[in-house]
């Protein structure tokens, strides 16, 4: 290995993530180290948490950064929630419901599938028919499943699992802080996040919150939870959520700095105004796609989620050569399908910091290129081609210089 500095290369990451993070998140980076129980290092995750909260749209007092990435919060989740022998219904429409039950089965759980195609999402009438079909201990759904774009509604949700003594939990990694989510408003028990995604920060932590009833389930776990590192009895007491703190492992500090100033620029403009950000961009990218003949993979507008965007694959187009192309003409990442979409979409992340305007428009032109250059033409254009013009003709050296 060469004793000479790091070289990395611009790129402007425009995939399911991660995406480029706030300049003010990588200075803080490069802050001095504090130790773990330091004071002011607990200070600094106090006020993690308190923007968390904020994100979570919530008061409960379970709030705290699991180290890992999204998979940690989502091991963490079933690791607590469920206990060996217990029945878990997932809400399977993706890569995310597949991996879901693929750890719960290894935790002990029966997992029951609730599967729609990809491209949609679970019904609430649908929801309440399985819950009282299984009487599940636990249910899991994903608010944005990025492998397909697709947008779960979450309301009237965790009333139907009260009705069956339901835990609710809910994977928020790649949509929380472009789409609504109120934790306690929609009775939300357990979910977790990344915060490589709309949040702006780098991988390497796992945003987590437990509501009343996700905690009094932990509480009345019958047998222990089986990972000492994925333990939120004792990861809670480390964040001070019992009134004392207690070493449990070494946080990631440098990380975690990061993580705060993410938060602390989320707050300052406010969610309402970043689920509008978001929302707007996907929209503008969806006019200017369309003009190009590209259609959504997720057909029905409910469905889509404004933060990672699928796009069909047109018949002979090489998707690969365009994101290729977008790469190494445009240093823009646009990325392939993943899991059921896999060579059948792109997809394009619209989050956190790179949600910009400039951003997207870059995002467009690279499609509008990639196709060019693959000689594709899309139906309507084709059309529009082919039909005569009825005033050709008749001005006869018009137009000539």
């Amino acid at each position: 290995m060469k004793d000479t500095p790091i070289q990395v290369p611009q790129r402007i990451l425009m995939g399911p993530g991660p995406g480029n993070a706030h300049p003010r998140v990588l200075a803080a980076q490069s802050l001095p180290l504090l130790g773990h129980l330091h004071p002011p290092f607990l200070a600094i995750m106090d006020e993690i948490q308190d923007g968390l909260r904020y994100m979570f749209q919530t008061k409960s007092k379970y709030v705290c950064l699991i180290s890992g990435t999204g998979h940690a919060g989502m091991e963490a989740a079933i690791a607590n929630m469920l206990e060996p022998g217990e029945t878990i219904l997932v809400g399977n429409n993706g890569i995310w419901g597949q991996r879901i039950a693929d750890l719960a089965e290894r935790y002990g759980g029966k997992v029951i599938s609730a599967e729609v195609p990809a491209g949609a999402a679970l019904s609430l009438p649908k929801i309440k028919d399985e819950l009282a079909k299984h009487k599940p201990a636990v249910l899991f759904l994903c608010q944005g499943e990025s492998s397909t774009g697709a947008h779960q509604n979450l309301a009237g949700v965790a009333e139907a699992c009260r009705a069956h003594d339901t835990i609710l939990v809910v994977d928020t990694v790649c949509s929380l802080g472009a789409v609504p989510f109120y934790g306690d408003a929609w009775g939300i028990d357990c979910m977790y996040s990344g915060s490589q995604k709309v949040l702006g920060a780098p991988p390497g932590a796992a945003p987590f919150m437990l509501g009343e009833r996700g905690f009094k389930k932990l509480q009345n776990r019958k047998t222990k939870v089986a990972s000492y590192n994925f333990d939120l009895n004792l990861i809670l007491d480390y964040w001070g959520c019992f009134g004392k703190r207690f070493y449990h492992h070494t946080g990631m500090i440098s990380n975690w700095y990061g993580i705060r100033e993410a938060l602390a620029i989320a707050s300052a403009e406010g969610l309402e105004a970043m689920w509008a950000r978001h929302r707007k961009l996907h929209l503008y990218m969806w006019e200017e796609l369309s003009k190009l003949g590209l259609e959504p993979f997720v057909e029905k507008e409910q469905y889509r989620l404004v933060s990672v965007n699928t796009i069909k694959v047109p018949e002979g187009v090489d998707a690969l050569a365009l994101c290729k192309n977008a790469m190494d003409k445009y240093s823009v990442e646009i990325a392939g399908g993943l899991g059921p979409t896999a060579g059948k979409v792109w997809r394009v992340g619209i989050m956190g910091y790179n949600a910009q305007l400039a951003n997207v428009e870059l995002v467009i032109t690279a499609f509008r290129d990639g196709l060019k250059q693959q000689g594709y033409k899309s139906r309507h254009q084709i059309a529009d081609q082919d039909m005569p013009n009825p005033y050709e003709g008749a001005f006869p050296g018009n137009g000539k210089a």
